[in-house]
């Protein structure tokens, strides 16, 4: 049994304008995890995830591709943070 996680990162490359984000809600919901996902205004993803530390590595792998149409650069592991999550919401840009 894994533990439970809640890691932050930043996806970098060409990953807005391409669905990213619908991409991304849907695959962690899909995986059942929690948290939210937001554009920055650096063009970059950001991303926070929680639920099991399994899950949220298969995530975060999956991040590496993304949606078609990107073209991730980066997935940068910003480190674990605190905070209650209800289900998995797209934010507004940051």
């Amino acid at each position: 049994m894994s533990t439970v996680q809640t890691l932050h990162i930043r996806i970098e490359g060409h990953v807005q304008g391409v669905g990213y984000r619908a991409w991304a809600e849907y695959n962690a919901r899909a995986m059942g995890l929690r948290g939210w996902v937001r554009n920055r205004r650096d063009r970059s993803v950001e991303m926070v995830l929680h639920g099991p530390s399994d899950d949220v590595a298969d995530m975060v792998r999956c991040c590496e591709r993304g949606p078609p149409g990107a073209r991730v650069t980066r997935v940068e592991i910003l480190g674990e943070v605190a905070g209650t999550f209800d289900g998995f919401k797209v934010l507004p840009t940051a």
